[in-house]
């Protein structure tokens, strides 16, 4: 399932011609480090650099935690969302063109970021970051993944691998198993090699109206199920549509997360770590307009 609605897309190609920085400012994080070169049989490659093993959010004590107009003041992480990685077919529409990156290009978007030295960075480093103000390796970078498709295994993972990165993704139990999306075998193999898995809901029904009963079909079994696959705790979640309320945060921390991902809406000043944003990576972007608009939205 893909969804074409309510997705505010960052936009347009800046004029310089040099790529600037999109570097997240810390105490011990040096902002000129360069990535490691290894040499191969057949090239050079850059190592991505590791950024501190972040503490899992329980084990941070409450005290710890900064206050949300913190949180809520730090800069934020660019954090992309993908959809679709396949070729646009005839059939397809212009905004769902939006939402389908070409195989191409997202090979070109992610050699991009591997070239102007971004550090792809997991959720826990990201909460330990905007509640604590651990450090992030240089340039860091979310990449994710909604709605359990299987090109995003078959076609995304071998290509993150590659340039040692890894990913969030945020799977949408309903549709395990079916032809087109991700089999529980392989979201347990996403899981096992270092990803993280999230939950998406049973079938992706806009949270903002939700009722009684939905939350437990929705939220609570759909994130069971996540948890009895993978073997792992699952405390990351991303709202349908991108879209959520001030009442579904409540429901959620009651549920166990820690953490809740929109999309280009803006974050409540409240409880910011619930709505923490991301953009939509668009197939119409070249390499240089992805950067740009991760430049500009961030």
């Amino acid at each position: 399932m893909i969804v074409f609605r309510t997705a505010l897309l960052a936009a347009g190609l800046a004029t310089t011609l040099a790529l600037p920085a999109c570097d997240i400012k810390s105490a011990t994080a040096s902002e000129t480090d360069p990535p490691t070169a290894v040499t191969t049989d057949s090239a050079t490659v850059v190592a991505p650099v590791a950024a501190p093993v972040a503490a899992a959010p329980a084990s941070i004590p409450a005290a710890s935690v900064a206050s949300a107009a913190v949180i809520y003041a730090r800069p934020q992480v660019p954090i992309l969302c993908y959809h679709q990685i396949r070729d646009w077919r005839p059939r397809d529409s212009k905004s769902a063109k939006d939402y389908i990156v070409p195989v191409d290009a997202f090979k070109k978007q992610i050699q991009m970021l591997a070239d102007s030295g971004y550090h792809t960075i997991l959720p826990d480093q990201l909460y330990a970051y905007l509640a604590t103000g651990a450090p992030l390796p240089p340039k860091p970078v979310m990449l994710t993944f909604d709605d359990t498709d299987l090109d995003q295994f078959t076609v995304a993972r071998p290509e993150l691998e590659k340039h040692g990165f890894k990913a969030v993704y945020f799977v949408m139990t309903v549709s395990l198993g079916r032809p087109k999306y991700m089999s529980k075998t392989q979201v347990k193999q996403l899981a096992d090699e270092g990803n993280v898995i999230g939950s998406h809901t049973w079938d992706h029904h806009n949270v903002k109206k939700y009722q009684g009963q939905d939350w437990v079909t929705q939220i609570e079994k759909p994130t069971k199920t996540l948890e009895e696959i993978t073997g792992q705790k699952i405390t990351y979640f991303a709202y349908p549509f991108g879209l959520w309320n001030p009442e579904a945060i409540p429901e959620l921390k009651k549920r166990g997360f820690v953490a809740a991902f929109s999309l280009a809406e803006k974050r409540d000043q409240q409880d910011p770590l619930f709505t923490i944003r991301r953009i939509i990576a668009s197939g119409y972007w070249t390499p240089r307009t992805l950067h740009n608009s991760m430049v500009r939205s961030f």
